[in-house]
């Protein structure tokens, strides 16, 4: 996807680069962190990618109960894989599945073997999931063939629109009717509350609340509908769900094998705005970040959940400093700028004076920082009001700023956001508003510049001088603690320092699923993704 190139800022480089800098050393301590554990989703994920599938009769997968068997034997901190296929070595089962259904009353007893037996047993779960990579490369390359057979969106930004019925059934019409009315991007919003599901259910499902169920199975469904609906209108129509939540390892490798194309990714959110435990977090996200590298899936960011509990305008820096932070940890993970889909939106309150002057000079901002990754840009949410004639206008002007700013992924707002679940003739109406304000001014990112020193400019400035001036509290950890700590941005989540939620490291869903990984541990899908992650 190419990105038009804004109009200028007049940045000063070496500010730019001082927040880069800033970003690198406030991210790094948290990468060492996630390099020292692992978590049961992490190694759940692993197993998935070695062909281990499906549910016991009341849908508890599989997976999950071979990893609390292994645990509760002689545990997860050399990994899951090694006493599993030495199991499988010794005869306990004759395949990986059979093997987990007697784990799961358990009929097997796991070891952690030695020499000889150590080392055949690393080399046979390396050899299972190399499948499931090789799997997911060739889902990649499915893609790549597909947009040169078929073609591509025409234009930038694409177009993204939700569908969220609860039943997947229901949902495949209504995305291939918004792909015909001309939505580039299809987004299956998960059912509430799935991200605090320490399992993915399985299966085809028919009842979700205000989203659908992520499985694997829906993504299959999903994604055949849409390869039919590509071939029709002649474009690949790309599909999105959400890496997040307790599982979110385990759906980007699911995402991968299916062939997924984008996936909601955040540092953050899940911390901030579902209170999952930060350290659990981190390193759930950095394997799911190497996964959707090696399988050429664009992550989307969510920087505009801020706004909705902060203000704008005044924490417009935050905004700043999580694209900064989420772009040091995409590119740790091995993403490339193409894949960076950092979040930002269109939530000033619409009754301030210059509101519109600002929003467009936070969107310039975003797009001059990161001139290569294909921003996404969201609507108006927060100050919607129910009066769908102003939510429309609303829309309108936000639209105009993506056109203005060239943004690279813009999520179609709703002229009935927080009144009801849009029908499918608002979305229609959604996208005519596009339509309109991208046929009419989609070239005014060739003709718009702003002043020199004008306000557009000097509010882009104080708003990079502020982040950096909060990334360099971060780092130097003065803002209310007084002395060194050694994971300075937890100190600073702890502290709510982003979207005004206070999230300390020891507490939070999840923790009791992080483990301190001993010497020797071995994950050979970690060791596959990172030797493949300059692919």
């Amino acid at each position: 996807m190419s990105t038009r190139r804004p109009a200028l800022l007049d940045l000063d480089p070496a500010v730019v680069r001082r927040a880069r800098r800033l970003a690198r050393t406030a991210g790094k301590p948290v990468v060492d962190l996630a390099k020292a554990h692992t978590t049961v989703s992490v190694e759940r994920a692993t197993l998935r990618l070695a062909g281990l599938g499906g549910a016991d009769h009341e849908g508890t997968p599989w997976v999950n109960h071979l990893v609390d068997a292994v645990r509760s034997g002689p545990g997860l901190e050399h990994g899951v894989t090694t006493p599993v296929w030495d199991a499988l070595r010794r005869g306990e089962a004759p395949d990986l599945l059979t093997l987990a259904q007697k784990a799961s009353s358990g009929g097997v007893a796991f070891r952690l073997p030695e020499g000889r037996d150590l080392t055949a047993s690393r080399k046979a779960a390396r050899s299972a999931v190399a499948k499931g990579i090789r799997a997911v490369d060739a889902q990649r390359r499915t893609r790549e063939r597909m947009v040169a057979k078929i073609g591509d969106a025409p234009r930038t930004p694409w177009i993204y629109l939700i569908v969220a019925t609860g039943d997947i059934h229901e949902d495949i019409p209504q995305a291939q009717a918004a792909a015909r009315e001309g939505a580039d991007v299809i987004a299956v919003i998960r059912s509430t509350g799935q991200s605090l599901l320490d399992f993915v259910p399985e299966g085809a499902t028919r009842e979700g609340y205000a989203g659908t169920y992520a499985t694997q199975e829906n993504f299959r469904l999903m994604r055949a509908a849409l390869d039919e609906t590509s071939r029709e209108l002649g474009r690949y129509v790309r599909l999105t769900n959400y890496a997040s939540g307790l599982c979110m390892p385990e759906i980007a490798a699911l995402a991968g094998l299916e062939r997924l194309d984008m996936m909601l990714n955040d540092s953050m959110y899940g911390i901030l705005f579902r209170d999952i435990n930060p350290i659990r977090t981190f390193v759930d996200q950095r394997f799911s970040r190497q996964v959707h590298a090696r399988a050429g899936i664009i992550i989307n960011t969510g920087e505009d959940n801020y706004l909705t509990t902060a203000d704008a305008v005044e924490s417009a820096n935050t905004v700043t400093v999580s694209q900064l932070l989420n772009e040091y940890f995409a590119k740790e993970a091995g993403l490339e700028d193409w894949q960076l889909g950092l979040g930002h939106a269109f939530e000033i309150n619409p009754d301030l004076p210059d509101s519109f002057r600002m929003e467009l000079a936070h969107a310039l901002l975003a797009r001059q920082l990161f001139p290569d990754a294909p921003l996404k840009w969201m609507p108006p949410t927060k100050h919607m009001t129910g009066d769908v004639f102003r939510g429309y206008l609303l829309d309108g002007f936000f639209n105009l700023v993506g056109a203005m700013t060239g943004q690279g992924i813009l999520l179609v707002g709703m002229m009935t956001e927080a009144v009801v679940t849009p029908w499918l003739s608002d979305r229609d109406l959604a996208l005519q508003n596009v339509r309109y304000v991208m046929e009419a001014a989609g070239g005014l990112t060739e003709d718009f510049h702003p002043p020199r020193d004008g306000f557009i400019q000097t509010r882009a400035r104080q708003v990079l001088s502020e982040a950096v001036d909060l990334l360099d509290e971060i780092v130097s950890d003065t803002s209310t603690r007084g002395t060194a700590h050694p994971q300075p941005l937890l100190a600073a989540i702890a502290d709510g320092t982003f979207g005004a939620m206070k999230r300390p490291p020891t507490q939070g869903k999840g923790l009791d699923g992080v483990v301190v990984k001993a010497d020797g541990y071995d994950n050979p899908a970690t060791t596959l993704l990172e030797e493949g992650a300059t692919r």
